[in-house]
């Protein structure tokens, strides 16, 4: 199952704690303090960057994919 992360960069203060809970390093911290998404494709969708963010920035929502 897919995932699609959904963040809202105004509410993102850059504190990082979503992205050192990530195990599989899908965040990090940009140039501009905020976080975005560096490896989508590795996303699990455990939800450990949705339920550390304090500032409820981030949204971890899965996705089916589409039988082939």
């Amino acid at each position: 199952m897919k995932s699609e992360i959904t963040i809202k960069t105004v509410r993102c203060k850059g504190c990082g704690i979503c992205a050192a809970f990530c195990p599989k390093s899908v965040l990090a911290v940009s140039e501009l303090g905020k976080i975005q998404v560096v490896n989508k494709e590795a996303c699990i969708g455990c939800g450990q960057c949705e339920l550390r963010c304090p500032d409820y920035a981030i949204f971890v929502d899965r996705v089916k994919e589409a039988a082939q």
